[in-house]
């Protein structure tokens, strides 16, 4: 076995893969940028060396840093993560050639089915079924229009190289072909430092799902089950589950077998995952093979119990699977959310800043639930523009599907990420979906679920008198914490007041405390508008950032933001502002003027901090809608900025090459 390994990677795969290095006894080398100099992953390894500037194309993705590295510090093998150099065959060339151990497979296996052009090659060889395409190397736009025209809209333009959701459109015609070609070439030049892409036939409705497989050195394969992955946007997994709930066992079995057949071929030796199309009758269709660890393997560990990269040490170190297919069983639920860096509420653009805040929830078994959160950062970070929005994966294990996706629920509620935009909102909101919730899945989710963008769900009646019952106990502590001050020149008589009304966006809601008394913890019967009295029971402590206890004999997590005189409260993908009021404050806030919000209609505003690509019009041209303006690159994602409605350009405020921040006027209208 190593004495000490390096992890060729950043933040929380770096941090996940030192964690099983630590149990096993191995030390651990990091490597970090500028960028990283204060990252976890840094201080989490027994040594770390610094290999560049910020940018990944000058630190992470040079093998000769990564060389140098393993040098100067002894380091015996590599493990690469995901991304970066961990599917360059080169890499894996190179370190062999330096006596070092690349903790993966070999560079064979890596180039055969690590490009996603030549694995299709070596599939259809092979016979096994592919998704129509074309895959030889595309010219140029033009080349593109005429094979998509060949193949049949809509289509897929991908990178050859890398994964992650990088360089990759859905063309539906000509001019989205056109347009999608160069932006995905783009994406994968800065991703990859390859610019190749190819071109296949987009199966409508399909589900994206996963098989994990498993080989050694001594030509023993198997697989661990498989991952539901179809929950996806702009092509990018949001949330994977394990296992899925559409496949049946002799389908399991087939798409298990297929994929072992196919890692055989090319003697894989690590962990791996071939990915596959599934359509509405199950029929699935070969997609690719990342031969990497992927960024959802915590669902399959929860689910088996078999720590994956633990194994591909041991594979690396030429050990013999001690697991046989007969071993692997799956037991239970899991479900992984990605929590990015990104505003739900302006289509999910990236957000960059410092973490003011960030605390999880509490990892660990809970009775029948068990939570689980990968993350590379912490309390005062920074989500630099550098590289991926991913800010932790928050995994839950539970005996059934539901109790998985409720438990997520909860932990998500108690999960407190302050300083940047983020898609808890999002995420939240998605674990109370009916259509989630039922298993009715395609990776067209999204797009179909929310076509207008994300909002929050807007609370029923039910709901109303929980967030009403909740923003009151808070309001009473809050003045009962204040009343206790020292100081106070007219203390209260001590006798509580029985009438209030909460307000929730426009609806005020008339509250009668029943009984009860204000302390901590807290204990309280309320009447909501007349109905029969409810019971809020809490220890919460005024300046906690979660609410916890039970409303009506119901377990409520819930966030708190405090707002000039009220409370934000976000709870199961809800979220509303209330203020507990006295019955005569709320007879004059009946009377207060509504504050209009200015109007941007003839500006284009930058929607996330980024650096401006292009700029596709110039001053006095008349544009139709859906026109692109300009595009805008934030953490190696090029975002297309388009024309609302049909308008004249009247002044350009920005340039290609220039960093914006956020709502910084790109151009004006007339």
């Amino acid at each position: 076995m190593f004495k000490k390994i390096l992890i060729a990677n950043r933040g929380e795969i770096a941090c996940r893969v030192i964690k099983t290095a630590r149990r096993m006894g191995i030390a651990t080398v990091a490597v970090y940028s500028d960028a990283d100099r204060d990252a976890v992953h840094v201080e989490m390894a027994d040594e770390a060396v610094h290999i560049g500037p910020p940018a990944a194309a000058q630190s992470y993705l040079l093998p000769e840093r990564i060389i140098a590295a393993c040098k100067q510090t002894g380091a015996e093998a590599v493990h690469p993560g995901y991304g970066f150099l961990s599917e360059r065959a080169s890499f894996c060339a190179a370190l062999e050639k330096e006596g070092i151990v690349f903790i993966g497979p070999k560079p064979r296996a890596i180039e055969a089915m690590g490009d996603k052009i030549e694995s299709k090659k070596f599939a259809n060889a092979a016979q096994v079924s592919t998704v129509p395409g074309y895959l030889g190397v595309i010219d140029d736009a033009d080349h593109a229009v005429r094979i998509a025209s060949e193949i049949g809209y809509p289509v897929m333009i991908k990178a050859s190289a890398g994964g992650g959701g990088k360089g990759m459109r859905i063309a539906w015609n000509e001019a989205e072909t056109r347009e999608g070609f160069q932006s995905s070439k783009n994406e994968a030049k800065s991703s990859f430092g390859d610019d190749r892409v190819f071109i296949e036939k987009f199966v409508v409705d399909p589900r994206h799902i996963e098989i994990q497989v498993l080989g050694d050195a001594h030509g023993n394969v198997i697989y661990l089950g498989e991952r539901e992955c179809s929950i996806q946007r702009r092509n990018q997994k949001v949330v994977e589950e394990a296992p899925s709930p559409f496949l049946d066992a002799a389908t399991r079995r087939a798409m298990g077998e297929q994929s072992v057949a196919l890692a055989k071929a090319v003697d894989y030796q690590s962990a791996g995952t071939v990915e596959f199309i599934v359509d509405k009758d199950r029929n699935f269709y070969f997609l690719e093979m990342n031969t990497r660890l992927q960024v959802e393997h915590p669902v399959t560990e929860l689910v088996t119990g078999i720590d994956l990269v633990e194994q591909m040490i041991r594979v690396a170190a030429g050990e013999t699977l001690a697991i046989r297919q007969d071993d692997v069983t799956l037991g239970g639920w899991a479900v992984e959310s990605r929590l990015y860096a990104e505003d739900p509420y302006r289509n999910f653009l990236p957000s960059i800043g410092r973490l003011s805040r960030y605390r999880p929830p509490a990892e660990g078994r809970f009775g029948d639930i068990v939570i689980r959160n990968d993350t590379g950062v912490t309390e005062g970070a920074e989500i630099s523009m550098y590289y991926d929005p991913m800010i932790a994966k928050l995994c839950t294990w539970a005996p059934t599907r539901l109790q998985a996706i409720d438990a997520m629920s909860d932990a998500l509620d108690s999960f407190v990420v302050d300083g940047i935009e983020h898609n808890i909102p999002f995420l939240a909101a998605l674990m109370q979906h009916p259509r989630w919730r039922e298993g009715r899945l395609s990776t067209a989710f999204i797009a179909e679920e929310y076509p207008d963008g994300f909002a929050p769900i807007a609370p029923s009646r039910e709901d109303r008198q929980v967030l009403a019952a909740l923003a009151l106990s808070i309001e009473l502590l809050r003045k009962d914490r204040l009343d206790r001050l020292p100081g106070r020149l007219a203390p209260h008589s001590g006798a509580l007041k029985p009438n209030w009304v909460v307000r929730i966006g426009d609806d005020y809601l008339q509250m009668t405390v029943t009984a009860g008394m204000i302390s901590i913890p807290l204990e309280m019967d309320v009447a909501v508008d007349g109905a029969e009295p409810i019971t809020v029971a809490s220890d919460w402590r005024p300046g906690e950032p979660v609410w916890k206890g039970t409303i009506g004999g119901r377990a409520v997590s819930a966030q708190l933001r405090p707002v000039t005189n009220a409370i934000r409260i976000a709870w199961k993908g809800m979220s509303v502002t209330a203020r507990a009021m006295l019955p005569d404050t709320a007879a004059l806030d009946r009377l207060m003027p509504v504050k209009v919000p200015p109007d941007t209609s003839r500006l284009l505003l930058c929607p996330m901090p980024g650096m401006v690509v292009s700029i596709a019009v110039v001053e006095g041209q008349e544009v139709k809608a859906g026109e692109t303006l300009a595009v805008v690159e934030a953490m190696k994602m090029e975002n297309v900025l388009r024309a609302e409605r049909d308008l004249t350009v009247s002044r350009i405020n920005a340039k290609p090459g220039e960093s914006l921040a956020v709502d910084a006027v790109i151009m004006e209208f007339a």
